[in-house]
């Protein structure tokens, strides 16, 4: 009885100190960027869209951008919440990724952001 009650509390111990990491708070400057990207696709604002991006981004052909707003823009003009679930390095670029949670009720998506020296290399939802 003894052994399983110092087994529980180094348990409890070890999921407490490890609270930290599960707490991550989002880069700013992404958390932003996304915010920007949303609000873009909500207003079917392919300049907006673009602004931040670096010159690969920027390449984004209005049809391109169109076809996704075109999907996106009804649910972001419905409320939504963007939740931060983690951070990656892929090749160069920080990659947060989000949960986007509409207000419809329907299902969330995957929202990923990378960015590289200040700029928007890519931005996705699925």
């Amino acid at each position: 009885m003894m052994k399983t009650s110092i087994v529980r509390s180094l348990f409890a111990a070890a999921l407490l100190g490890a609270a930290p990491m599960f707490a991550a708070e989002a880069p700013k400057e992404d958390a932003a960027a996304s915010a920007k990207l949303l609000a873009a696709l909500e207003k079917t604002d392919r300049d907006a869209f673009v602004a931040e991006g670096d010159a690969a981004f920027k390449q984004l052909s209005q049809p391109q951008f169109a076809a996704a707003a075109v999907q996106l823009s009804p649910r972001l003009k419905g409320g939504y919440e963007l939740s931060f679930l983690g951070e990656l390095k892929q090749r160069g670029y920080r990659v947060t990724l989000w949960k986007l949670s509409f207000k419809d009720g329907g299902d969330d998506a995957l929202a990923t952001l990378s960015m590289k020296d200040g700029k928007v290399g890519g931005f996705w939802v699925k």
